[in-house]
């Protein structure tokens, strides 16, 4: 099929294209599977006119109509050549077909070298409608009926995805504290979608701490573990799940030694890089930098472990549940390149994305009540002490369930990932939200004193 440009404006629409602010132009389209006579699956090449990467390849399930469907005029893709094209997500018709290549394996006349792979079987089969989720920036999902969500794999990257490989490895352990990969859908290069349990009852985590947080901030001089909606017993048993996940990690991949020296140099890199965009980090600088070299020293004091983690672990990344909380997304930190999102690391990088998380989580919700700079303000007072009350619990029910406290040289580790942590935020905020600046920066001002 020939590229069109209309793809190109449909593309440049989209919340999970990365490409924005950069000119683009559609160079190819390769067709992996046709489902049936109209449902096919599409690998769409874009090419820049410059920068790095200069192409990328994004998946696009699609589904043509000989005349326009008025229902579907928000996800247009191209007209052309007989037949009006749309985003499949958001048809009914079209998913159904998918879900059911899913479920009962893919029959139709030209599947390409699409595959399934199936882990568990489906809670619930017929006919089931789909409900399309508009809030994902990076990936796209859909629900069907109240028991199964698939995930479609946007931007791909040849080689197995984190988020299936870990799924599949946690499902097939029994890890109770994740969702249930029930199968995925991959083709000769690259995965494309996972189906896996949707957990209709859930409570996101991110909304459970902001709640909490605001009863605190609107109460009237009440201790943070005394609140309405204390999350300090959530944040315990938090930590005690993701302890959980970790030992489970830990039994199904290789166990290795941390790298430290390569782990320090990374950490004083992506310090030299925030430097370029944010000139007040130089106020920080030394202190970093020896926090950073004291990473390095940790090899002459033991040998740390290493397996593979969440790896870009924050409040959004969990639900809370009647049967307990669960973790989700184990695709990693979005802008490092697969081949590092699937290397062993220290599970205290996912406990330093935690601790950071209550921090803007109490930050975010400070900013819903006063706009004013709240650093010094009474209230500013109370959300950090909500940071602390939470992330001393959440600490206390990660180390119960590990079995273990935290020696002196996880501590220095652990205190180097958060601020490590920081500098990316106060980068990233530069660079898209410099609004939002003040909180990695407020954070950093305490973090990296003596």
């Amino acid at each position: 099929m020939t590229p069109h440009p209309q793809r190109e404006v449909f593309l440049s629409d989209q919340r999970w294209f990365a490409g924005k602010g950069r000119a683009f132009a559609v160079t190819g389209v390769q067709v992996v599977a046709r489902l049936d006579e109209r449902v096919r699956i599409e690998l769409v090449e874009v090419t820049y006119d410059e920068g790095d990467p200069r192409t990328e390849v994004y998946q696009m399930p699609v589904v043509g109509y000989p005349e326009a469907q008025d229902r579907l005029t928000h996800a247009l893709v191209r007209h052309g050549d007989g037949e009006w094209t749309y985003d499949a997500l958001h048809d009914r018709d079209a998913m159904g077909v998918i879900y059911r290549a899913l479920t009962n394996g893919v029959t139709a006349e030209d599947p390409g070298d699409l595959q399934v792979h199936k882990v568990a079987p489906v809670d619930e089969h017929g006919d089931v409608h789909s409900t399309f989720l508009p809030a994902e920036q990076s990936n796209s999902s859909a629900v069907f009926g109240e028991t199964a969500i698939l995930k479609v794999f946007r931007k791909l990257t040849p080689g197995r995805n984190p988020d299936v490989e870990i799924h599949a490895a946690l499902t097939e352990a029994g890890e109770d504290h994740v969702a249930r990969l029930y199968g995925w859908l991959s083709s000769s290069d690259h995965d494309l979608a996972m189906l896996q349990q949707f957990l209709r009852t859930a409570s996101d985590g991110w909304e459970v701490a902001k709640h909490s947080v605001r009863n605190l901030l609107t109460e009237d001089d009440v201790p943070a573990e005394e609140a309405g909606g204390d999350f300090g017993g959530d944040a315990r048993r938090l930590g005690a799940a993701v302890a959980a996940v970790h030992a489970s990690l830990r039994g199904v991949f290789e166990e290795t030694v941390l790298d430290v020296e390569s782990l320090g140099r990374t950490m004083t890199g992506r310090l030299d890089a925030a430097l370029e965009v944010v000139d007040d980090l130089s106020a920080y600088e030394e202190a970093l930098r020896t926090r950073f070299a004291d990473v390095v020293a940790l090899r002459e004091q033991a040998e740390i472990p290493a397996h593979r983690i969440h790896g870009d672990l924050h409040l959004g990344q969990t639900l809370r549940t009647s049967l307990g909380w669960k973790l989700v997304d184990f695709e990693g930190e979005p802008a490092r390149p697969l081949e590092e999102r699937r290397l062993p690391d220290s599970p205290l990088r996912d406990v330093a994305g935690m601790l950071r998380s209550f921090d803007y989580a109490a930050a975010s919700t400070l900013r819903d009540l006063e706009s004013s700079d709240p650093e010094d303000s009474p209230l500013a007072v109370r959300a950090r002490e909500w940071v602390a009350h939470n992330g001393a619990s959440f600490l206390e029910g990660y180390v119960e369930e590990r079995g273990a406290p935290l020696s002196k040289v996880e501590k220095t580790l652990l205190d180097a990932y958060v601020l490590d942590k920081a500098v990316y935020e106060a980068a990233y905020e530069a660079r898209n939200r410099p609004t939002w600046l003040d909180i990695p920066m407020h954070a950093l001002a305490r973090l990296a004193a003596p």
